[in-house]
């Protein structure tokens, strides 16, 4: 059965932290501006949660607590980490901690503290399958937003406008694809969903593989030490080793919100130029403080004449099957060209994400759309005959810089978005009727919780 819903005047597909910062610029817009801007968001997830799969217990922020969702553009609003950390009563605790850093189930804790002021404002459990434009007199007017349940019921919105920030999409090595249905090889995005269902704590004798050499790798690694006392973990990545994030004061102005201006303004060559000269800011790379807990783990195991960790730099799986007694992976030693078969009971795949620039959801809108390229407010190019406007939140890497996919410019580019739509409404002139639109955005308290 096929619902039909309201006339809005911007759409949200997900509803993670960039549509969350969204959401408190096009409310601020409300309050302060007296705007009318009717908008709904769509999430596939039954509920809010950031990163669920990687919530671990001793995984901290690696950018400071001020790049919340609002701080860099406007520190006085009730909705900034610091007015979280107040609401809660854990103000000066968390000063006297001394770190511009919470713990990552701590800052996720915050994100839903915020997405709690916006529950009637977005539809969980919903997962958008097509886009739709509706025509009058051969001109496009507004989208048609089509999201389906678990249970198979769907809805159809309509939109004048669409932001679409679904994230990235867990990447899988082609030698892993065609074991995606066992359970024993998960992505990392899975990890804490899946690491309790394989008993591994009873099975002393146990052995599993964690594929990459980033961030997620090394902290997942640790974590299987951690959590499981007698269980082998190999590391297994490509670089000679785990190199440290580069988050020195001068390169960490490349996050600065006016940095993007900059990288927009360039070339394609020379954005790539860039994005390649601090690549390891973000990618491949572990923060300092993590590579020394391994290095230690390490040294102590040649002290004891143990081995319960191992790195395999310089490696790379060239095969892997499944059997009922196991996982073999075929690992190559780069530099000394070997390779041999080993047995795992699990392989976690820390390798990363795929950002999808939206050519599958904009599939039905492409004859108006020109070539998926977005100017400096991340609106896609569209054709004279094609009046919504359509924005992509965290994948414009290539265009607008490194910051794109992470936090650091969530508040101030969620208000460039937001004045580009309040914008398009005014060239469209009187607002909808409010009967159409559903009831008007929720206004906050300061002390609202």
């Amino acid at each position: 059965m096929t619902i039909q819903d309201a006339l809005y005047d911007v759409i949200g597909v997900g509803f993670g932290p960039s549509n969350l910062a969204l959401a408190i610029a096009l409310d601020d817009a409300v309050r302060r501006r007296g705007a009318i801007c009717a908008h709904h968001f769509i999430e596939k997830q039954p509920g809010f949660i950031w990163h669920g799969g990687m919530l671990l217990p001793d995984s901290d922020m690696q950018i400071s607590f001020i790049k919340d969702l609002v701080s860099l553009r406007d520190p006085t609003s009730p909705l900034t980490f610091i007015n979280y950390l107040h609401e809660k009563g854990r103000l000066e605790a968390f000063i006297n901690q001394k770190t511009f850093f919470p713990s990552r189930v701590e800052f996720n804790d915050y994100l839903g503290w915020v997405a709690a002021r916006f529950e009637d404002r977005c539809s969980y459990g919903e997962e958008v399958v097509a886009i739709e434009p509706e025509t009058a007199q051969g001109v496009v007017t507004c989208l048609r937003v089509r999201s389906r349940t678990g249970s198979g019921g769907e809805t159809v919105r309509r939109a004048h406008n669409l932001v679409v920030a679904t994230g990235g999409s867990p990447r899988v090595p082609a030698v892993f694809a065609r074991l995606g249905g066992d359970a024993r090889v998960f992505h990392s995005a899975r990890y804490l969903d899946r690491i309790g269902e394989l008993g591994l704590e009873r099975q002393p004798a146990g052995r599993v593989a964690v594929i990459g050499g980033g961030q997620s790798a090394a902290e997942i690694t640790l974590d299987l030490h951690n959590r499981f006392p007698e269980l082998k973990v190999d590391l297994i990545f490509r670089g000679h080793a785990l190199k440290p994030a580069d988050d020195t004061p001068f390169v960490n102005e490349i996050f600065n919100p006016d940095f993007t201006d900059y990288v927009f303004g360039q070339t394609a060559a020379r954005r790539d130029a860039i994005i390649r000269e601090f690549r390891n800011t973000n990618y491949a790379v572990v923060d300092a403080d993590l590579i020394e807990k391994i290095y230690a783990i390490l040294y102590q195991q040649k002290v004891r004449r143990c081995t319960r960790l191992a790195l395999f730099g310089r490696s790379e799986v060239t095969h892997a099957a499944a059997g009922a007694d196991g996982l073999e992976l075929v690992v190559v030693d780069g530099i000394a060209g070997t390779a041999g078969p080993r047995r795992y009971d699990a392989v976690v795949l820390a390798t990363g994400y795929d950002r999808e620039t939206g050519h599958r959801l904009l599939s039905a809108l492409a004859p108006y759309v020109e070539d998926f390229a977005v100017d400096r407010d991340y609106r896609l190019r569209t054709r004279p005959d094609f009046r919504p406007q359509i924005h992509l939140q965290g994948t414009s890497e290539t265009s607008h810089g490194l910051s794109d996919t992470l936090l650091s410019v969530l508040a101030v580019r969620s208000q460039e978005i937001a004045d580009s739509l309040l914008a398009a409404k005014g060239r469209r002139g009187a607002p909808p009727d409010r009967r159409d639109i559903g009831p008007p955005p929720r206004r906050f308290a300061v002390n609202d919780d």
